[in-house]
């Protein structure tokens, strides 16, 4: 049996053959685990399908949650995707090379004040940040903050990248400064992907230097 979010079933039509699904909407999270686990316990079989990584802002850690609650003596089985931050570095180019985290920008489950605070601290310690979830059409103001936290610490000319429906027919990638990021269009679907001060643009693409330059001299009369 698969239970899932119907926008991300609807991407996988030929692994629902022959299965019984259950779909439901969006911010039904907590009824799908609860919906799975209870199947589980009745001796299905049961896939809860998840976009992306199911344990990077997905649904693995609130399976587990329910299970602790509840006592579920089964297995649980998580298997690994890819994260929305791997595939669109992947579309960016190679902007993830030195050290950088990921933030969500949604206040549904995380305070505003808690999310200022890690924006300031990441913009600070020279991150590559990852903006999750950056902007609905309930919420438009967090990416504007973001941007102003950010210039507080980093250079206008910070190359921003932003990649919207990763893989999917309709993406769409564009690589601006960090001064116009807030201004581009940006949504629920979009991943945004800010540079450190040593990350630069190359060919329309984003590239975080790691460090070899400086220890191995990779200039053209060494190569």
């Amino acid at each position: 049996m698969i239970v899932g979010y119907h926008a991300y079933l609807e991407l996988i039509p030929e692994f629902l053959v022959g299965k019984e699904v259950v779909s439901s909407q969006m911010m039904q999270e907590v009824a799908r685990c609860r919906q799975a686990l209870d199947l589980a316990a009745q001796g299905r079989d049961v896939a809860l399908v998840s976009g992306g990584d199911p344990g990077i802002y997905a649904m693995a850690g609130l399976v587990f949650e329910l299970a602790r609650q509840r006592g579920y003596p089964g297995t649980i089985e998580i298997v690994p995707g890819l994260a929305a931050i791997n595939s669109c570095a992947a579309r960016l180019g190679a902007p993830l090379m030195h050290d950088f985290c990921a933030i969500s920008l949604s206040d549904l489950l995380t305070p505003m004040e808690v999310i200022e605070k890690r924006l300031a601290a990441a913009a600070q310690a020279d991150f590559v940040t990852a903006l999750y979830n950056p902007k609905s059409k309930r919420r438009q103001s967090q990416v504007f903050l973001a941007q102003e936290i950010f210039l507080r610490h980093r250079s206008p000319q910070t190359p921003v990248g932003i990649v919207t429906a990763a893989y999917r027919r309709d993406e769409r990638i564009v690589i601006a400064r960090l001064d116009t990021m807030a201004a581009q269009e940006i949504t629920m679907r979009s991943t945004v992907i800010i540079g450190n001060s040593q990350t630069e643009t190359w060919n329309g693409l984003m590239v975080t230097p790691r460090g070899y330059h400086q220890k191995y001299q990779l200039d053209a009369a060494a190569e």
